[in-house]
């Protein structure tokens, strides 16, 4: 196998839960070297609902795959020192703690710039260091709130909805990602490391940007529209299919943007007619006549599986997408045909299949490796980096240090 692209990045890895780890996660997939540091025991996300008792729950799965594991208590003097230690041959140490927190284990960035003025300190934080807001803390929902997307989200006779992808978190993960390898082509040119931050309010207000068209066009704020794009499409939506099994997610959403479209979806459904109809003769004239077209598109898609549907308008050229549910995904061929559903065999979990690494790299194929055990590899890496001995190793154990 080729060297990976990151191969020879080593990267402290201080996260917890979701937004951190799903940046370092990508990072290890790209080839660095992600030494995961957690409190003895492990950190909080391990038993965040887990389904077995005693055992990694799958929450940890999803977020820790290519990581090492060390377990050192940052509490301990001993083990400020030996963190501080681990950061002086580090390239990157990143964090998602609590506002203050790294201060008051005395490892802010004042200290490890002093131990390693080349160190690039990763910090995401629900709304950044500075500001108003800057004390308050933040999960996913919290960021979606203030960050804007939950306002666009859902229909506009109910309340606001949630997104379903966690893009505080994983949205903000991969901003801080990118900043990160930002900063490590920085830091070639200058030899210096760097403060990189990231705001998980800001990284949700910047993947939102589209919902602001409609807002300067109208003068107010965006509305939530349901499954609808923006007035002019027709068809555009979602549409039911016919039912493929019990529970099926049945529907399909279906979206010619342009005349090119709409007459390639006219054609595909067997209404050659609808192309000389007084009706449909362009976007606004469809617009003024969306309930009779949604009505005809209804009844083509609900008499077949969304599969099918799927098939056949998408390979005649109309933009469209079949409902896929969690399962779905994981089954689904044509993911599967390109290798996006990495399996690995987990220790106490056993077998586990979950979405690989969505970037691809020609000369430098990512991998997936299973989440460590709390702590699997401490004796290794303090052995590897720092060179203590098991004897050394075994007498911070006793001591509580590790």
């Amino acid at each position: 196998m080729t060297e990976r692209a990151l191969a020879g990045i080593r990267i402290l890895d201080l996260t917890q839960f979701e937004a951190g780890t799903s940046c370092t996660q990508l990072l290890g997939w790209l080839g660095a070297d992600v030494i995961k540091v957690e409190p003895i025991g492990g950190e909080q996300s391990r038993r965040n609902r887990p389904e077995v008792p005693g055992l990694d729950a799958t929450f940890f799965l999803l977020f820790n795959a290519n990581k090492r594991s060390v377990t050192i208590d940052l509490k301990h003097p001993e083990g400020r020192a030996l963190f501080l230690k681990l950061a002086e041959s580090a390239d990157v140490v990143v964090e998602n703690f609590a506002p203050g927190l790294m201060e008051r284990l005395g490892l802010g960035w004042d200290a490890l710039r002093t131990v390693n003025p080349r160190l690039i300190f990763a910090r995401l934080k629900g709304f950044g260091l500075s500001g108003p807001y800057h004390e308050y803390k933040s999960f996913d929902m919290v960021a979606q709130a203030t960050g804007g997307v939950m306002s666009v989200t859902g229909f506009p006779d109910r309340d606001p909805l949630l997104c379903g992808a966690n893009i505080g978190d994983s949205g903000a993960g991969v901003h801080m990602a990118a900043g990160i390898m930002a900063a490590c082509i920085a830091r070639q040119r200058t030899g210096e490391g760097q403060v990189v931050e990231v705001s998980m309010q800001e990284a949700v207000a910047s993947l939102i940007r589209q919902r602001y068209v409609a807002h300067y066009r109208d003068g107010k704020p965006t509305p939530r529209r349901g499954n609808n794009a923006p007035p002019g499409a027709v068809p555009d939506g979602l549409y039911p299919c016919a039912p493929g099994g019990p529970n099926d997610y049945v529907y399909i959403y279906v979206q010619p943007m342009n005349q090119g479209m709409w007459e390639d979806f006219a054609r595909a459904i067997g209404r050659e007619d609808l192309l000389t109809d007084p009706r449909c003769v362009d976007a606004p004239t469809r617009w003024e006549n969306v309930h009779v077209l949604n009505d005809i598109a209804r009844a083509w898609t609900g008499a077949r599986p969304k599969r099918l549907v799927m098939a056949t308008l998408a390979k005649a050229g109309v933009p469209c997408g079949a409902v896929l549910d969690t399962g779905e995904v994981l089954d689904d061929p044509h993911l599967n045909a390109r290798d996006a559903i990495a399996t690995f065999d987990h220790p106490t979990r056993g077998r586990f299949r979950v979405p690989g690494c969505p970037i691809r790299l020609s000369a430098s194929e990512p991998e997936t490796t299973p989440p460590p055990l709390a702590g699997q590899h401490t004796d290794e890496v303090l052995a590897e980096v720092l060179g203590l001995s098991p004897d050394g190793v075994a007498d911070l154990r006793t001591r509580g240090v590790v």
